[in-house]
């Protein structure tokens, strides 16, 4: 189904996320859809709508529900009860949910048995058109959605959507890891300043060939090392196999705590995903 088919998409809840996904949608005026928001995080919402001529804010909940083909739930787990709780989905709508640890079950509980509901894990890099996103079960329409904000993963089974979500999980320590490299890097002597410019600038310029399909994640690890060179020496001496180990257990307690979540009916922690 084209993307212009959706006439109209409603978001539930109004985060960073939510903005993201605006953003992605509607930075070109050619082709945006018409979006309706809920006023919670007025604040962003009143701004989303003042910079982009077809988002509007809705007065409740009910409203944007009534008002769209596609509706995205982006609201904090621990809020999803009392946000959802007596909402009344039009039958022939999507609903979108990207609510972390909130599975199937308890959005038909809170909907109605008979809403049409996928799961999805959208990133923050939506925002600029970049993000995979993953989607649990297929579904035309959000096929659409997605591929508009980068491209869709389309994941068969909750097992399967569950390892995806605990992944998401790894980014700020992918982040500490640079801000590490950074701050060892001040200590031997560069400006602070200087420093975290040289790191970001080495890993923007490998982030590059992750666009490449053609070449695995092992082989791209590859292309970066000279055999004896200092790549080879730092990968074998720290990310040894009692390394890899420990970062395995990590995902394997990430994706514990996920389908417990699930399981149990409610997600764990403050609300926000990883």
């Amino acid at each position: 189904m084209p993307f212009t088919d959706l006439p109209t998409i409603g978001i539930v809840g109004v985060g960073e996320i939510a903005g993201a996904i605006v953003e992605g949608l509607c930075t070109d005026d050619e082709g945006a859809p018409d979006v309706v928001l809920s006023p919670r995080g007025a604040h962003l919402s009143e701004t989303l709508a003042r910079r982009f001529p077809t988002v509007r804010v809705c007065a409740d909940n009910q409203e944007v529900a009534e008002s769209a083909s596609v509706l995205v739930l982006a609201v904090r787990p621990d809020a999803a009860d009392a946000a959802l709780s007596g909402m009344r989905v039009p039958r022939d709508a999507l609903v979108v949910s990207v609510i972390a640890g909130v599975e199937h079950d308890d959005l038909h509980r809170l909907l109605g048995p008979e809403v049409a509901i996928v799961r999805a894990i959208p990133l923050p890099a939506v925002r600029r058109r970049a993000g995979v996103t993953a989607v649990h079960p297929a579904h035309p329409m959000a096929t659409a959605l997605f591929d508009r904000l980068g491209g869709t993963l389309d994941v068969a089974d909750s097992h399967t959507f569950a390892a995806l979500s605990a992944a998401t999980g790894t980014i700020s320590t992918h982040l500490g890891y640079l801000a590490t490299i950074a701050a060892w890097t001040e200590r031997a002597g560069v400006d602070g300043a200087e420093a975290e410019r040289y790191v970001r600038s080495l890993f923007a310029g490998v982030a590059g060939g992750l666009a490449d399909p053609s070449r695995s994640l092992a082989e791209l690890a590859t292309d970066h090392e000279t055999p004896g060179g200092l790549n080879e020496q730092l990968r074998e001496s720290w990310l040894d196999q009692a390394n890899v180990a420990a970062l395995e257990a990590g995902l394997d307690a990430l994706l514990q705590r996920v389908t417990s979540a699930g399981s149990a009916g409610r997600p764990p922690g403050s609300g926000r995903r990883g």
